[in-house]
Formats: structure tokens, C-alpha cells, sequence
């Protein structure tokens, strides 16, 4: 049974989207927030596996609780809710620690397949939340260091290859079938990448791709 959380300063969307989820068989709700700060205290008691995070809340946003979550629960995933308006966040949020990114005017059946997603360890990035994800990371100051070096010379050939196509959004079962290898060891390479890189999920890899220069805007 997948153990969901819903933060949401509005009462109607927040029922609505756990009435929603309750009618999943497989998705218990274990509680509501209406702000960022109901949220992180209700991680600490029911540890959710995922969290449905809303961003723009009152007392605490959900990009602080975001960051707090993931600091003190990290076997919690938090999916980001958002709508065109409050895209330019999903860099902030990619960076306090969420796994997934959905656009509120999601079909039904996506949500919950998304929350699925989330709970089996996987990232969620759809192409639009993708696309400004990367134009955030452009805007951002350019940073100089030695970090990029040390984590390309952490990797072989071959996961360099994979972190790519992982930047791109592409699956394990389309990661093997682009690169010649089978799903098994498309698995193998991303749980090594995973590790190496000391990312909780692929959504970090995605971050990690572009910072070293692995993947640019516009191969996406």
C-alpha cells in the first residue's frame, strides 16, 4: 500500500485530490495539509511515501517545507503540483529535494500513476516541466569549481552515455533500447549513477547532467 500525504491551502483541491487517490486500491491517504508547516509536521508523524506539494501556501510555503521533508525523511517522495503560472519554481524545487514535477490540470489516471512512479523510487519530469526546468538552470549563475572534473572523471564512458540520455527524460527500457543493452543492465547503470553521484533519485542525475556540461539546453 502506497502511503500518501496532500498539502494544499485549498480545501476544495486538496479533497479533491484525495478523494482521488482513496480511489486507488493500492493508495492509502494518511493525511492533509493546508500549508507547509502542516506539512512537514505530518511527514514527522505519519512518514507518507509520497507527498502531493503545493507550492505558493501560507506560513510556510512548499518550497521551504520542500527542503525540510527531504532533509529529515529522505525515503519520503515529494510531487510538486503545479500550473503554468508557477513554473518558474521547479528549479528551486528540483533543488530542495523533489522528485517529480505535475501540472495540476493532470487526467486523473496520470496522478495516480505519477504517485506510483514516486513510490518505486523513480523521478517524474514531463517534457513542459523539462523544458523550463532547463531554461531556470541557464538563468542561474554560473558557478566554477572543481566538482564538474571530479564527477566526470568519477565515471566511465559508457555512464556518461547514460547520464545523458537520463537527462533527456528517457526510461530504463529506452535508455537499453537507444544504447544497445538490455534493460537489466540499463537498470544496472543508472542504480551506479545513482550512487557515484550520491543523488537520491534521477531527478537529481537530471541536475547533476547539466551542471558538469553531460547534457546542454536544446538536447533535451
Amino acid at each position: 500500500m502506497i502511503r500518501v500525504a496532500v498539502a494544499d491551502d485549498q480545501a476544495l483541491v486538496r479533497s479533491g485530490f484525495a478523494v482521488l487517490l482513496r480511489s486507488a486500491p493500492d493508495i492509502e491517504v494518511v493525511g492533509e495539509a493546508a500549508n507547509g508547516r502542516e506539512a512537514v509536521e505530518l511527514v514527522r508523524s505519519a512518514r507518507p511515501d509520497v507527498v502531493l506539494m503545493d507550492i505558493r501556501m501560507p506560513e510556510m510555503d512548499g518550497l521551504e517545507a520542500t527542503g525540510l521533508i527531504t532533509a529529515d525523511s529522505p525515503e519520503t517522495r515529494v510531487l510538486i503540483l503545479t500550473t503554468f503560472d508557477l513554473d518558474e519554481y521547479v528549479f528551486q524545487a528540483l533543488r530542495a529535494g523533489a522528485s517529480g514535477f505535475l501540472l495540476k490540470d493532470t487526467r486523473p489516471e496520470e496522478l495516480l500513476a505519477a504517485v506510483r512512479v514516486l513510490a518505486e523510487g523513480e523521478a517524474l519530469l514531463a517534457p513542459t516541466i523539462t523544458r523550463r526546468l532547463i531554461e531556470q538552470f541557464v538563468a542561474q549563475p554560473v558557478t566554477t569549481g572543481a566538482k564538474p572534473t571530479r564527477v566526470l572523471e568519477s565515471l566511465t564512458e559508457r555512464e556518461l552515455e547514460v547520464l545523458g540520455t537520463i537527462a533527456r527524460g528517457l526510461s530504463n527500457a529506452e535508455i537499453a533500447a537507444e544504447l544497445f543493452m538490455s534493460h537489466a543492465t540499463a537498470k544496472t547503470h543508472v542504480s551506479r549513477l545513482l550512487t557515484k553521484l550520491d543523488a537520491r533519485d534521477r531527478a537529481q542525475l537530471v541536475m547533476i547532467a547539466y551542471e558538469v556540461g553531460v547534457a546542454t539546453p536544446g538536447t533535451a
